[in-house]
């Protein structure tokens, strides 16, 4: 991996990232995952334009009592950059991505821990393998359709500028460590987010992120969404986390709202200092209510908490 900021040497966000690599072939992709600790798997997946170092805090908080297992999605993080024609970075190809690395770890009896595009993956992975599932904590994400789109994520779809902004200048991305913060990073954090994201190919996910959005029935992965939605109600039947916040203009607290009718009995925590990175945000309040979830969980709690 190269450095986006050549000001940033691999050191300096590397020592907040010190995981062992391991990596799976699936699909004919290589996908680059964290798999730290033992006991009752916690499947950590992220979202754009993020990697598993986004999920950094946590690993080092659950991992000496869980196993934690952090992929990055294909055109992420370590993950293989597949050639131009060769992927089609849809929702349903990302789910099936995951579904084949769950059953590759032979995981069962997870946690799914998932933020922005991984609740739809996640959960997508849910729907598809319920049986590997025990419980869900989503983090300021949709698994459902929705016509709201910020302006600036839809000025991003733009054919031709949108990709010269996103894939050519990573101004995605770099907007992003400040926009999707409520508090300033520290430049190691700053660095680690952008660092695989150095070069235009390297890029390409990000870009085809955007795109698979489904605004209306005609987009390639309308159908997958609908599909996903009309399973929710399915997965009700397990205990839920919702952790939000509150100051995310992406995924606002009515998304939020909109999860608490597909899961009315959630327990929910609101962060109301927190934007869209809510694990920058608030790494502690994060792993506390997790904690506090997963302890209350097994307890056989089952009353709501806001």
């Amino acid at each position: 991996m190269t450095r986006e900021n050549s000001g940033e040497t691999d050191s300096t966000w590397r020592a907040l990232y010190p995981f062992e690599s391991h990596f799976a072939e699936i699909g004919g992709q290589r996908i680059h995952y964290l798999d730290e600790g033992n006991g009752r798997p916690l499947l950590m997946v992220h979202g754009n334009p993020t990697w598993s170092f986004y999920w950094r805090e946590l690993v080092k908080a659950f991992g000496e009592r869980y196993r934690v297992v952090v992929p990055d999605h294909v055109g992420c993080g370590f993950s293989s950059r597949p050639e131009p024609g060769t992927y089609s970075y849809r929702l349903a190809r990302r789910i099936d991505d995951l579904v084949a690395l769950i059953e590759r770890l032979d995981l069962r009896d997870v946690t799914l821990v998932a933020h922005d595009w991984g609740g739809a993956i996640g959960l997508g992975a849910a729907a598809a393998v319920p049986d590997r599932f025990g419980r869900f904590v989503l983090l300021n994400t949709a698994a459902f359709r929705s016509t709201r789109i910020p302006f600036r994520i839809r000025v991003c779809r733009a054919p031709i500028l949108g990709r010269l902004g996103v894939q050519g200048l990573n101004l995605f991305a770099r907007a992003a460590i400040q926009m999707a913060v409520t508090r300033p990073l520290v430049p190691a954090v700053r660095a680690g987010l952008l660092a695989p994201y150095d070069t235009w190919s390297r890029r390409r996910a990000l870009m085809e992120f955007v795109y698979d959005i489904p605004l209306r029935p005609s987009h390639p992965s309308y159908t997958a969404l609908h599909q996903l939605e009309q399973s929710l109600p399915r997965l009700a039947d397990r205990p839920v986390c919702l952790i939000w916040g509150m100051k995310d203009w992406c995924f606002t607290p009515a998304f939020l709202d909109r999860f608490l009718d597909f899961f009315p009995h959630a327990h929910v925590h609101r962060l109301e200092q927190a934007g869209h990175y809510v694990v920058e945000d608030a790494p502690q309040e994060v792993i506390a209510a997790i904690e506090r979830f997963l302890g209350e969980e097994r307890e056989g709690a089952t009353d709501e908490h806001g």
